[in-house]
């Protein structure tokens, strides 16, 4: 089974820095500081949710149909993303032309473009 460490279970800190590798099939092991991608950080409910956003390349209604949750629901686990990988959330947060848009293009319900437009107002 293998374990993620997503932050120290003794102060919290997401930053770290590996000293050794060591390869899985061969054994041969490389020592030195090696830096974590941000997206190694990241706890393993938004690693799996990241995978199927990739997947799904990127298109949220599939991500929708694949995880069985609504426009909304999507829309929050990326922002969410986003701010643990340190984005502006601002910047990539929906805008009411935006809901609009996806609303005419048939990519969210009315109750789902409703929802969608109070969060902004939040």
């Amino acid at each position: 089974m293998e374990h993620r460490v997503s932050k120290c279970p003794a102060c919290g800190n997401t930053e770290f820095e590996i000293q050794r590798l060591r390869c899985a099939n061969c054994g041969t092991a490389v020592e030195g500081r090696f830096s974590v991608s941000r997206l190694a950080t990241l706890p393993e409910e938004q690693v799996a949710f990241v995978e199927t956003f990739v997947k799904c390349r990127g298109n949220i209604k599939e991500v929708e149909r694949e995880l069985g949750i609504s426009y909304p629901t999507v829309r929050s686990r990326l922002d969410k993303v986003i701010q643990l990988l340190g984005f502006d959330e601002d910047e990539d947060r929906m805008d009411q032309r935006e809901i609009l848009g996806a609303l005419d293009r048939k990519e969210m319900s009315p109750e789902e473009a409703v929802q969608a437009l109070k969060a902004l107002k939040e």
